[in-house]
């Protein structure tokens, strides 16, 4: 039996309806390709990114890009352009029209606050993932962090001890407190710059005034026995020039919130902290989507200002170290104006001590 050809088509017009055909495909609500996340180092087995501020480690009701976890697994069942790991860490997702069959899954071995920036290891396997949270969870982690504060702290380096537990005075469910009976909690920090801005002729800006058994500049810290200590209220203030101080920090114990509370406990709360920085209707307004134009101002910034800077550990017999800047809007909210000595700030520049750019 033969067969004819119905309908012959000239190669002109088949390239035709293969443009309309591609053309049409564009049209259709795919999801869109766009920088998943800066890659700060890849192997086989690990992934280490810079999450930026604003995104949520675990999956929300969201589409696939608006969780780490998802970015995550776009990103291994993506190619990824050749310069995916530039001077900058950058990585410009490529869709595959044939998504990889690898039984890579990954898992995060550390997580972030959704606004807080910073290194997030994730494990492409569950064998990477046993490995390194064991590390983990010995303590045998070296972090540094990076903060932007409310006022000037006093002393230039100090230890900050008082052991948290859950607020049951708090209207919100994921806030923790100092208090006495909780877990023990240590926090190190180093000022590395104190610095003024201008606020604005009458305009309101945050400043940290001490609460209950927050004292200013205190090295170390410490909650006496049945006490149950609230952290330092951020009141509205039409100072000027509010003053600022950028700490390094370096958590001895990895407790839920630890630097944020201890920070807001020491009575420098963390700049943009909707949850600890004095007001938490700041943060019951930020979930149920009604924050006003004034109270982001009272915020200053859309995200609290503290960035995962660096991690080191030993994993497989190596020594591992991985670092990362902030985000510009913290870069340049630091750097902004002249310190109290008078002299320019380049972020740019900045680097924690013993981590190298």
């Amino acid at each position: 039996m033969r067969f004819r050809q119905a309908f012959p088509v000239q190669p002109s017009s088949f390239r035709r309806l293969i443009n309309s055909c591609v053309s049409g495909v564009s049209r259709l609500n795919f999801p869109r390709l766009e920088k998943l996340f800066a890659i700060l180092h890849e192997d086989a087995d690990l992934l280490v990114v810079n999450k930026p501020a604003g995104l949520v480690c675990h999956p929300t009701k969201g589409d696939a890009f608006s969780s780490l976890i998802s970015r995550a697994r776009l990103h291994l069942s993506s190619s990824l352009s050749a310069n995916k790991v530039g001077a900058e860490g950058r990585g410009e997702v490529v869709l595959n029209p044939e998504p990889s069959a690898s039984p890579l899954q990954p898992r995060l071995v550390n997580r972030l606050d959704r606004e807080t920036s910073g290194i997030v290891l994730i494990a492409k396997n569950s064998a990477t993932a046993g490995e390194i949270g064991k590390i983990w969870e010995s303590r045998a982690v070296q972090k540094e962090y990076l903060a932007i504060v409310h006022g000037h702290v006093r002393d230039d380096h100090g230890l900050i001890d008082a052991p948290l537990g859950r607020d049951e005075l708090s209207r919100v469910a994921v806030k923790d407190c100092v208090r006495s009976d909780g877990a023990s909690a240590q926090t190190e920090f180093r000022v590395e710059r104190r610095f003024v801005r201008n606020g604005g002729a009458g305009s309101p800006v945050p400043a940290a005034v001490p609460g209950k058994g927050a004292a200013d500049g205190l090295s170390r810290r410490s909650v006496a026995k049945g006490e149950l200590t609230r952290p330092a209220k951020v009141l509205p203030s039409s100072i000027l020039h509010p003053p600022f101080s950028l700490l390094r920090l370096v958590p001895r114990t990895g407790r839920k919130h630890q630097i944020r509370l201890h920070l807001a406990h020491l009575g420098h709360p963390v700049v943009g902290d909707k949850l600890y920085g004095g007001d938490e209707d700041l943060y019951l307004a930020l979930v149920e989507n009604r924050l006003t134009p004034e109270q982001r101002a009272r915020l200053i910034l859309p995200n609290q200002a503290l960035h995962a800077r660096a991690v080191r550990f030993v994993w497989r017999g190596r020594p591992r170290e991985f670092s990362c800047a902030p985000e510009p809007w913290f870069c340049d909210f630091a750097a902004a104006e002249v310190d109290q000595l008078g002299r320019n700030f380049q972020m740019t520049n900045f680097q924690v001590r013993g981590v190298p750019e």
